[in-house]
């Protein structure tokens, strides 16, 4: 009788032993698929924008020129499929002054056009929370 007692002691032994490995794996092996908290995203998200503002004048007084049409492209990255080209229109104001509240830092095109002014249109990279871009327009010259 003391040697089946003994094996089954033994095999308590080994059920133990095996019931602590898998309780220590079972938590390691469930984080390391969890996602992150939507908070963090959300606080990526939020200092990776910029809020930016362009200044359209022109002429040689670098008068301010109002209504003018202020496009901003840029590309927004997704994981699964092509970016996503996003386009955003403003106008200027009275002061030339359009403002576009929450861009994504990175590459952005910008193009004015203005009735009675040459179209302008040049890539900035933007770095900074807040940014100021000034544009000066030109005439477009005389046809004769």
């Amino acid at each position: 009788m003391r040697a089946s007692s003994t094996s089954a002691m033994n095999r308590v032994a080994e059920i133990s032993t095996l019931a602590a490995a898998l309780a220590l794996l079972l938590p390691a092996a469930a984080s390391g698929q969890s996602t992150p908290p939507p908070f963090k995203e959300k606080a990526d998200k939020a200092s990776a924008s910029t809020k930016l503002r362009i200044e359209v004048t022109g002429g040689p007084d670098g008068r301010a020129i109002e209504g003018a049409s202020v496009y901003v492209k840029y590309e927004r990255p997704r994981t699964l499929a092509k970016d996503k080209k996003i386009e955003m229109n403003v106008k200027t104001n009275r002061e030339g002054t359009a403002r576009v509240p929450d861009l994504p830092r990175g590459k952005v095109l910008i193009q004015v056009i203005a009735e009675g002014w040459k179209p302008f249109g040049r890539w900035y990279n933007l770095e900074e929370e807040a940014e100021t871009i000034k544009v000066r327009l030109e005439k477009p010259p005389r046809w004769y």
